[in-house]
């Protein structure tokens, strides 16, 4: 068996309204541009069988000349649909399902492989499991989804990344209005999207001064998953510094401060915190290493007068499939390398998805239930573990033996390869939050056996 992956999403409809799309399989490619079409061979029931054709040129050919027919396996309106889709050496077994919340549906998209179909998980998970929000996010806006009357304007900076995406597509899903500050407009994101240059103030400004309430989610800033050279830690700086001092001064040109501000910051900011246990009141290291030397002016560019609510969110390693940290822990331990890194009792601190994702609400006032004061706030689990343990967690649930351990030499010269910062391996930190234990907020991922288990096939 090749594994289960699972996505899922909440969705402000009733499960008839989504459905009314979900279950017409004809519409599959207007909310998953990864399909490129769909024929049904007669009308959606059990037993039904139908073709369809993944994106991209090489795929669609291959597989709209040798794949045989997809066959319906579940049909029941307003709860479920499956299909099955025979592959080289197994089956493809699709399903999604619909379950009534408060307020609207939790869709749940399940993919599973039978048979020694690996290859087949490769080539196929492209086309259906990349940027699965996003994908409900536009199933939600074909289901007539519009925003409440009392949406939320949230302006996310450096909304085209990896979490920025994440975090428009659950907003847009739940009914709020979202606008993505890029520097590229992407066309085939669902998204409004207006240009700036993350540096001065421009027309994009604008978007600061609409009417109604304002958020601003600040998540600009250059990937740190490069070569600690004094060139890069300088635009790590700068991209952060410059993005956050020009939205400041963007919202001086408003009447009223903007209503809530969610800050992004890092949890790296403490730099190797060897056995210090880290949280909102620890105070930062004296000597400006790398990571602290740019979070530090990062948080400092903020201006808190600009916003009636506001956060400094110091967020740690968000385990998500398609995170480049998750993927790279992933491949080295798929690879024979799931070994303990370097001395093994560095602490990993980290936060499932769907964790920070309500985080952020809870600090955008969309969560009735978590109140939280303004200021720092850590996001991370309350179990943070050891490069040991999360090397073995790793290799348990991706059906690994042992693995010899990786010696910091040999991390240090594979870095330069990868171009990469071995401190990434080989430093972390204990960062937990008190905060979001006196408000109450409740994990859904506490441990990252439950975090890894939901997020990689299994």
């Amino acid at each position: 068996m090749a594994g289960t992956t699972k996505y899922t999403q909440f969705i402000g409809l009733a499960p008839e309204l989504v459905w009314g799309v979900l279950g017409d399989l004809e519409q599959w490619p207007e909310w998953n541009p990864g399909v490129r079409s769909v024929r049904m061979h007669g009308p959606v029931a059990v037993g039904a069988t139908g073709d369809y054709l993944p994106d991209g040129k090489v795929s669609a050919r291959i597989h709209g000349r040798f794949a045989k027919p997809f066959t319906v396996t579940v049909f029941e309106p307003n709860r479920e649909l499956g299909i099955e889709q025979p592959e080289p050496a197994g089956t493809m077994h699709l399903t999604w399902r619909l379950t009534p919340r408060d307020g609207g549906t939790e869709i749940t998209q399940e993919l599973r492989f039978t048979g020694p179909a690996a290859a087949a998980r490769t080539v196929v998970r492209p086309f259906i499991e990349t940027d699965a929000r996003v994908n409900f996010s536009r199933l939600a806006r074909l289901a007539g989804l519009a925003p409440v009357d009392d949406a939320l304007n949230v302006v996310i900076a450096g909304g085209t990344g990896a979490l920025g995406l994440q975090i428009a597509a659950d907003l847009t899903c739940r009914g709020q209005r979202v606008t993505l500050l890029t520097r590229r407009r992407n066309p085939d994101l669902p998204f409004r999207q207006t240009e700036w240059d993350g540096r001065s103030v421009g027309s994009w400004s604008a978007e600061l001064r609409e009417p109604g309430r304002l958020a601003v989610i600040n998540l600009a800033g250059k990937l740190v998953d490069c070569r600690p050279t004094e060139r890069n830690v300088a635009e790590l700086r700068s991209s952060r510094v410059d993005s956050t001092t020009a939205l400041v001064a963007a919202a001086r040109l408003r009447d009223t401060p903007v209503d809530y501000w969610v800050q992004a910051s890092t949890t790296a900011i403490w730099s190797d915190a060897g056995e210090t246990r880290c949280t909102e009141t620890t105070p930062l290291p004296v000597g400006l290493p790398q990571m602290t030397g740019v979070a530090q002016p990062w948080e400092e560019a903020f201006d808190p007068a600009r916003a009636d609510h506001w956060t400094i969110l110091r967020t740690s390693i968000v385990l998500d499939p398609d995170a480049p940290a998750l993927k790279r822990l992933g491949q080295l331990t798929k690879a024979g390398l799931g070994g303990r890194v370097g001395p093994g009792d560095q602490w990993f601190s980290w936060i499932h998805i769907e964790d920070w994702l309500a985080i952020v609400r809870a600090s955008l006032g969309l969560d009735p239930s978590v109140t939280l004061p303004d200021g720092i706030l850590v996001a991370a689990t309350e179990f943070p573990v050891r490069n040991t343990e999360l090397m073995a967690t790793l290799r348990r649930i991706l059906h690994r033996p042992p693995s010899p351990p990786t010696p910091k030499a040999v991390l240090t010269v594979g870095a330069v390869f990868l171009r990469t910062d071995p401190a990434l391996g080989l430093t972390g930190r204990h960062a937990t939050s008190e905060v979001l234990h006196k408000a109450g907020f409740d994990f859904r991922y506490p441990t990252l056996d439950e975090a890894l288990t939901d997020l990689l096939p299994h």
